[in-house]
């Protein structure tokens, strides 16, 4: 009687153990794995919800690295590195176009003496390096957002033809110190696979190469991990987080929880301790698991709150759908949803070229890292703009006797411009400076005369809608002055330097990449326009001997090829380079001198 007693008493307290343990479970104040108990913070009360453990890649199999990973350089305390804009009160916020954010991989690539591709080198990714005059005359809209026009004729500097410009400048009615983003469900879905463990400035698929074995630089895994904490450092107690990590197959980090619950200093000494590359890389899969963490999650469809999958990696994807078309398709899917995405590329061998057809949809956007140090500044200056589209859908319709519509410049749109319908599909927030000019603020368009009708009318209709769907226009008409290089302002002339800059090197890549004469710049052909690069390089056409622009080892999986300038784009450069100098006095932006240093690299290769 007295064991039976004894039984039942053991029986009690170990069911009362059990539903001790649920009951915290449940709680999220401990949490039970293969490697122990998890406690959450006993002092503040907040748990440690990360719930990822390493597996390991199967002995020898194709996809295992065979580039050695570094070890981390940096310890837990770079998880409290943080950083916060400043504000102008009396500044006015202007507005850039989604798609790339900079050309970083594009410099990257021609610093480490690679040759970059056509996708590396973007309009909008350019103007957003700049601030721009927009032309807007001092006096703010009711409307939130509203175009200013300039207009220019300038002389092509390798034919001396003349040409016809007209900027459309960004402009907004919100006080940068009155600009507050809505709370966040933010998904970050990571890139662990094995190409992750090659260093920053080396290629992945060229590890066998002694060229490329750069043993003391930083690997894109390590990089990669600093920037997600420096993400995080960006977010309010008020936002949600949740990670998701891909290699051949995904994996559930954390889940989606607001941060004023979550122990964070726990989960970022997590990203910098428990995460190591393997396997292949299943971008499919990462981002459908992603996208799962927000059917469920009740604030999704909240006014309150706004839904962005921020996907870091080096976007070579090679298991699961790996196509452009196919990963599109679920970009769209969730911005028709209302979930946007944004992508930041890690290393010189990311792949432009895949992710600026998949971020070129509503809502989206790209960057790439060049250091944790850039990036921290970056982030503590962007972030609330990066996260927080305000214009959708935006259309400019050109009608003139006179004119049409060339060719534009500085759109997140691959489909910039049918017909004399110039289309933008995002504008984000965008800071301006003490000259109150705008940061990428404004798209650039080239027109075409159609007659010798002296001055033309050309009259302009804007649409575009609000985040709320509300449709809004704008009507204004103008004539274009007929003098030789005039510019209305230095934002205009700006732009089309930077146009003319970028269709200079994407000529020189054709040319160096195809051997092909035609896309060789001489007095009679000028600077040759690439409003339609696909079109220009017969991208169809794939089994076209000639065209060997891609140099990828499968559909995605990049590889080098080594910085070549033929004597023939020396010299186009040196006069390109003398007429930058000059535009750079003109505008008074010495900012431009990176570009003379690109071209001074590239004229002594």
């Amino acid at each position: 009687m007295k064991k039976t007693k004894i039984l039942i008493a053991i029986v009690i307290i170990i069911a009362i153990v059990i539903m001790a343990i649920l009951i915290l479970q449940k709680l999220d104040i401990i949490r039970i794995s293969k490697n122990g108990v998890k406690l959450g913070n006993t002092v503040t009360g907040k748990i440690d919800d990360w719930i990822y453990e390493p597996g390991e890649v199967e002995e020898g199999g194709w996809w295992q690295s065979t580039v050695s990973t570094f070890s981390s350089t940096t310890d837990s305390s770079f998880a409290g590195m943080s950083s916060s804009s400043s504000y102008n009160s009396d500044s006015y916020l202007g507005y850039s176009t989604g798609g790339a954010k900079d050309i970083s991989n594009f410099r990257e690539n021609i610093e480490n003496d690679y040759f970059p591709i056509m996708s590396d080198l973007t309009y909008e990714g350019i103007f957003y390096d700049y601030y721009f005059d927009t032309g807007n005359s001092g006096e703010a809209s009711d409307e939130m957002f509203y175009p200013s026009y300039s207009t220019a004729v300038s002389n092509d500097p390798i034919s001396g033809e003349k040409e016809y410009y007209l900027s459309v400048g960004l402009n907004s009615n919100i006080k940068e110190s009155d600009f507050k983003r809505k709370k966040l469900n933010l998904v970050v879905v990571l890139d662990i696979s094995g190409s992750m463990s090659s260093s920053f400035d080396s290629y992945y698929y060229d590890m066998d190469s002694e060229d490329t074995d750069k043993e003391n630089s930083k690997s894109k895994m390590e990089l990669a991990k600093e920037s997600l904490n420096i993400l995080i450092d960006q977010l309010n107690e008020d936002d949600s987080l949740g990670i998701v990590l891909f290699e051949s197959s995904a994996h559930l980090a954390k889940p989606l929880n607001k941060l004023s619950d979550v122990d964070m200093d726990a989960i970022k000494n997590h990203i910098l301790d428990d995460i190591e590359p393997l396997g292949g890389t299943n971008f499919e899969d990462g981002y459908e698991e992603a996208t799962d963490l927000f059917e469920d999650y009740e604030l999704t469809n909240s006014d309150e709150y706004e839904n962005r999958i921020i996907v870091i990696t080096d976007a070579m994807p090679n298991y699961g759908t790996t196509t452009k078309d196919g990963l599109l398709s679920y970009v769209e899917d969730n911005a028709d949803n209302g979930i946007y995405t944004t992508f930041i590329g890690v290393g010189v061998d990311f792949n432009t070229e895949l992710v600026k057809q998949i971020s070129s949809v509503r809502g989206g956007n790209y960057y790439s890292v060049s250091s944790a140090e850039d990036f921290k500044t970056r982030m503590g200056e962007e972030f609330e703009y990066m996260v927080t589209p305000l214009v959708f859908d935006l259309n400019l319709d050109l009608e003139s006797d006179g004119y049409e519509i060339a060719a534009v410049y500085g759109t997140d749109d691959v489909d910039a411009e049918e017909g004399n319908i110039m289309h933008v599909n995002t504008l984000f927030p965008s800071s301006s400076n003490s000259d109150e000019e705008v940061k990428g603020g404004l798209v650039l368009l080239k027109l075409r005369k159609l007659n010798d009708e002296e001055n033309p009318e050309i009259n302009l209709k804007v649409t575009y809608e609000d985040t709320s769907g509300k449709e809004h226009s704008n009507e204004q008409s103008l004539t274009l002055n007929s003098d030789e290089n005039y510019y209305d302002n230095t934002g205009i002339e700006k732009g089309i330097l930077l146009a003319r800059y970028v269709n200079v090197l994407k000529d020189w890549i054709a040319y160096e990449r195809t051997e092909n004469d035609e896309f060789l710049i001489n007095n009679n052909t000028g600077i040759i326009e690439w409003e339609d690069v696909s079109s220009a390089y017969n991208l169809d056409d794939e089994e076209d001997d000639d065209y060997y622009y891609y140099s990828y080892s499968s559909e995605n999986e990049r590889t080098s090829v080594d910085l070549t300038v033929s004597d023939n784009y020396k010299e186009i450069f040196r006069t390109f380079r003398d007429y930058m100098n000059s535009e750079i006095k003109a505008i008074g932006d010495d900012t431009l001198e990176q570009e003379i240093e690109i071209l001074d690299k590239l004229i002594n290769e």
